[in-house]
């Protein structure tokens, strides 16, 4: 049986995916750059060639991770309602459910992603943008403004209520009414510190 050439944007895709789905198997320890070969039907140099280390793969995880979250963040709020409420449902909503989507192997890269230096910059520089993002639909609806140490508690929160919601430890309504209900709080309440 002849085997079929990927584009190189083809392949990417694949390498990705079947990353997701050994993380999702065997755990985040298990992704290496030779086991994900093995696992793809691909030699070695193939996936070299896009990723050039274990921390290299595991930040593209994250990015791509991070860009649908990101889109999905957009569609909620462009279908959400002009009001605070509108848009920490749209918020919650987005954030849970993409957590859903991705499922118990985001928390094994998120935890490799801490590991190193350069992969926590990675996670850090994604979540300060999609806090920005955040920071700039709420910030109408509040009086003075959102500091950081609210935007920290609103996503402490969102993070907890969606692992919870991963493992069945809260319902995904649950979680999201939770992080809509503390985002409404957290914006209608005046800063404490920047």
């Amino acid at each position: 049986m002849a085997r079929t050439r990927l584009s190189r944007a083809d392949r990417y895709e694949q390498l990705v995916e079947v990353s997701w789905a050994l993380v999702r198997e065997e755990g985040a320890d298990a992704l290496t750059l030779g086991r994900l070969a093995e696992r793809a039907g691909v030699a070695k140099p193939v996936v070299y060639s896009h990723f050039a280390s274990r921390a290299a793969l595991l930040a593209a995880l994250f990015k791509e991770f991070d860009d649908r979250q990101t889109v999905m963040l957009g569609e909620y709020l462009e279908a959400a309602e002009e009001s605070v409420n509108g848009r920490a449902n749209a918020i919650a909503d987005s954030y849970v459910g993409c957590s859903l989507a991705q499922g118990r192997e985001l928390t094994g890269v998120l935890a490799a992603l801490e590991g190193s230096p350069e992969l926590e910059q990675v996670k850090r520089e994604s979540e300060r943008a999609y806090s920005e993002r955040c920071r700039e639909v709420l910030a109408p609806f509040s009086a003075d403004g959102l500091g950081q140490s609210s935007m920290t508690a609103i996503f402490g929160a969102a993070e907890a209520l969606s692992h919870a919601a991963v493992v069945g430890v809260l319902s995904p309504e649950g979680a999201k009414g939770e992080l809509a209900a503390l985002i409404v709080a957290v914006v209608g309440r005046p800063s404490l510190t920047g």
